[in-house]
C-alpha cells in the first residue's frame, strides 16, 4: 500500500495481540516500524521478527526517542496499548485511574507531543484501537467501558477538529479478538465476545481497508454498525436487552 510505504509507524501495546498483528502489517506494506510495549522482551520478540525496532516501556513516555529512531519524524502512531480493567462502581479508584490513565490520557499525551509537527506540515496519522465498548459497553467492566467511551470520544475530536489540516484518524471498535485480552476478560467475555471471536490479522486488515477508503470507523465485525444504530435509535430497548445479558451472566456465575 503506498500510503503507508516508507512511512515512520509507532504501534504501542505491540507485543502480542493487536497490537503485534498491526506491526507486522505496516511492515508487511513497507513501512518504517517501532514496536512498543512495556514487556521489554516481547516487544524485542515482534521487532526481530519482522525487521523492526523495538523501543520498551511506558507508551506514554516513548514519543521522543520513536521519533529519533524514525529519523526525526512519525507519520503514523497507533495508540493500541490498553487496560482490560474489569469491575463495576465498587472498583477501587486506582483501578479507575489506571483505566483511565491508560486507555485515555496515554491517547492524549501522544497526541500533545506529535499534533504540532503534523498540523504544520499538513499530514499525520492517528490510529486508536478502542474496541466496541467504547460504542456500546460491555457486563462486568466498568472502568473498560467508561474508558473506552473516552478513548472514541477524544479520536473523534480529533478527527472532527483537524481533517481540514490533514490529520487522518481511525477508531477500531471490534468485539472479541483472540487475545490474552479475551482470556482475560473471564466468564463476561466467553458468554458476550467468544462466540463471534476473530484473530488478531483479521483486525489489522480491517483497519488498512479504511486506510484505503479514508473511513474513521473501523469495525472488524460489522455487526457492531447495526447495535450502534439500535442503541441510537431505541436506548431504553437497548439498555433492556443489555440487562438481560446482565442477568444471564449473573445467572451464570451464580
Amino acid at each position: 500500500m503506498s500510503t503507508v510505504q516508507g512511512s515512520g509507524v509507532v504501534v504501542t501495546g505491540a507485543g502480542g495481540g493487536i497490537g503485534a498483528a498491526l506491526a507486522r502489517r505496516f511492515a508487511a506494506e513497507g513501512a518504517r516500524v517501532v514496536v512498543n510495549d512495556l514487556d521489554p522482551d516481547r516487544a524485542k520478540a515482534v521487532a526481530e521478527e519482522i525487521g523492526a525496532t523495538a523501543v520498551p516501556g511506558d507508551a506514554s513516555e516513548i514519543v521522543e526517542e520513536a521519533r529519533r529512531l524514525l529519523g526525526g519524524t512519525v507519520d503514523v502512531w497507533c495508540a493500541n496499548a490498553g487496560l482490560a480493567s474489569g469491575g463495576d462502581a465498587f472498583a477501587e479508584e486506582a483501578v479507575w485511574a489506571a483505566a483511565w490513565d491508560v486507555n485515555v490520557m496515554a491517547h492524549v499525551r501522544a497526541a500533545r507531543a506529535l499534533l504540532p509537527e503534523w498540523l504544520e506540515r499538513g499530514s499525520g496519522r492517528f490510529v486508536s484501537t478502542v474496541s466496541a465498548a467504547g460504542l456500546l459497553t460491555m457486563v462486568g467492566a466498568a472502568p473498560y467501558s467508561v474508558s473506552k467511551h473516552g478513548a472514541y470520544a477524544f479520536a473523534e475530536w480529533l478527527s472532527l477538529t483537524y481533517r481540514h489540516r490533514g490529520l487522518k484518524v481511525h477508531a477500531i471498535c471490534p468485539q472479541g479478538v483472540r487475545t490474552d485480552m479475551l482470556t482475560a476478560a473471564g466468564s463476561a467475555g466467553e458468554l458476550v465476545l467468544a462466540p463471534t471471536a476473530i484473530e488478531p490479522e483479521d483486525v489489522a486488515d480491517s483497519l488498512f481497508d479504511a486506510i484505503e477508503a479514508d473511513r474513521f470507523l473501523v469495525l472488524p465485525h460489522p455487526e457492531v454498525a447495526d447495535y450502534y444504530r439500535a442503541r441510537a435509535a431505541d436506548p431504553e430497548r437497548w439498555l433492556g436487552n443489555m440487562n438481560h445479558i446482565q442477568r444471564k451472566w449473573e445467572g451464570a456465575r451464580a
